[in-house]
């Protein structure tokens, strides 16, 4: 079975569905990965710890936002679960700092749910999703260094966060095309340029190192789950690439590939 890359994904609000190039852009990067036997997703809409695993059958999902219209808190998305995952993220984790427990009620949260609806949309690929137990960076790339051997075992393990994320300074008026505002351009840039030359210690001291950090990020969630697959690809680098980059609404929505 050849090794699957490990993907950070910047995943939209619930009417990304309703925007045909970024449905487009994530279809096409499905289709071009090889066919995983099940996606492990860690999500900026899940801090907790201990670790925890959620359900493992499928369950209800989690409609995490609010004030959209009703048709959005309509959408399912009933991908099979994968108990033998869950198993198998329990044991790389033994031994480690962060004990694994299981909450088999959790579904999928919006940051789970909308981009794989676009990416595999017969939901017939299984699908586990683990909480942030931190957002410490150091940490997160570590959890994923250890997940790593779930590459090799056909497991697609996705970050989903935002490479800019500040809804305070969110302006609807600009437009979903519209051209986006210097912080998130330069954090933008920065996170692009530093990935790709796999400059890690600058990445983890991203609040002090990149510019515009604390708007483009004035809490670290949606960049933190990048962390945990860049750590897959640590002691195996593989080519790093970004795979979708421009903006929605003036927030940067680069992606990742690893290997």
């Amino acid at each position: 079975m050849n090794r699957m890359p490990a993907l950070y994904l910047s995943h939209g609000a619930p009417p990304l569905a309703d925007d045909p190039l970024w449905s487009r852009q994530l279809a096409d990067w499905a289709a071009a990965l090889p066919r995983p036997r099940a996606v492990l997703m860690i999500s900026a809409h899940w801090e907790e710890a201990p670790l925890t695993v959620g359900a493992t059958e499928t369950v209800p999902l989690v409609y995490d936002f609010w004030g959209f219209p009703r048709r959005y808190y309509q959408v399912t998305y009933e991908a099979p679960g994968a108990p033998w995952l869950a198993e198998q993220v329990r044991a790389l984790l033994a031994g480690g700092k962060w004990p694994v427990r299981h909450d088999p009620a959790r579904g999928l949260d919006h940051g789970a749910y909308v981009p794989l609806a676009e990416m595999y949309p017969a939901a017939d690929v299984p699908v586990l999703q683990i909480s942030l137990p931190t957002l410490d960076p150091a940490e997160l790339l570590e959890i994923g260094r250890r997940l790593a051997p779930l590459r090799d075992q056909g497991v697609l393990i996705v970050g989903s966060g935002f490479t800019t994320h500040n809804l305070s300074a969110f302006d609807p008026s600009r437009g979903p095309d519209g051209p986006p505002p210097s912080w998130s351009a330069e954090f933008d840039q920065w996170a692009d340029q530093t990935v790709a030359a796999r400059d890690i210690d600058a990445l983890l001291d991203f609040r002090r190192k990149a510019p515009a950090a604390l708007i483009a990020h004035p809490r670290t969630e949606h960049f933190a789950p990048l962390f945990v697959a860049l750590g897959t690809d640590v002691d195996r680098p593989g080519e790093t690439q970004a795979v979708i980059d421009g903006y929605w609404y003036g927030l940067a929505k680069r992606s990742f590939q690893f290997g």
